[in-house]
């Protein structure tokens, strides 16, 4: 089926952010506009039209993260569940064979490109925090758990769940075998013991 005009083409979305990834990964701020072009298979231009600068891929790359390990707080369930749910997601992001140079490609742009790392931070992590901090505050209305701070355990929450995780991502240590399950639900397990009403 044709397109109509003016639509967007999505595999070539993906396929730009794809290609993206893997050179921000490899290049850091080095990757260059016309380089992702290429390894995306679109010319310069479809890639123009969709991101403008390198600083909107890594923001849109962010977005989509953030976007894939909040979904359990949009999906509803009792707090074991849901919490549990974002664990894994956060650990299997964590743990995927390209995590690693993902992180550390935005290690190597940020002394360059701060305000890229700062999008990208702001996109994804900080985003994703924001998100989960307003669905414990939620849950502290509904009287489901007790959150004075919800920024604070939003954080909290995280760090229990990443523990040095993402300082070996960093580092390119090798990560330790882990259960992702158990290592969720443990912290899950934890957390509630300590905000439990």
């Amino acid at each position: 089926m044709a397109r109509v005009r003016g639509q967007v083409d999505e595999t070539k979305t993906e396929a730009i952010l794809e290609a993206a990834t893997a050179l921000f990964g490899e290049k850091g701020a080095l990757a260059s506009m016309e380089q992702i072009a290429r390894r995306a298979g679109v010319s310069r231009q479809t890639l123009y039209n969709r991101f403008p600068n390198k600083l909107e891929i890594g923001r849109a790359l962010a977005a989509r993260r953030s976007d894939a390990i909040s979904a359990p707080l949009r999906a509803g369930g009792d707090p074991a569940t849901v919490l549990t749910a974002f664990a894994v997601g956060l650990l299997d992001k964590l743990f995927r064979a390209d995590a690693g140079a993902s992180l550390r490609g935005v290690a190597l742009m940020s002394p360059e490109m701060p305000d890229l790392a700062d999008a990208i931070y702001q996109a994804g992590p900080a985003e994703g925090m924001r998100r989960l901090a307003a669905w414990l505050a939620e849950q502290d209305r509904l009287e489901l758990l007790r959150i004075p701070e919800p920024e604070v355990a939003a954080e909290m929450f995280a760090g229990m769940v990443l523990g040095h995780g993402h300082l070996r991502a960093i580092l390119g240590v090798a990560q330790p075998p882990i259960d992702l399950e158990a290592r969720a639900a443990e912290a899950v397990h934890r957390f509630l013991r300590a905000f439990s009403r």
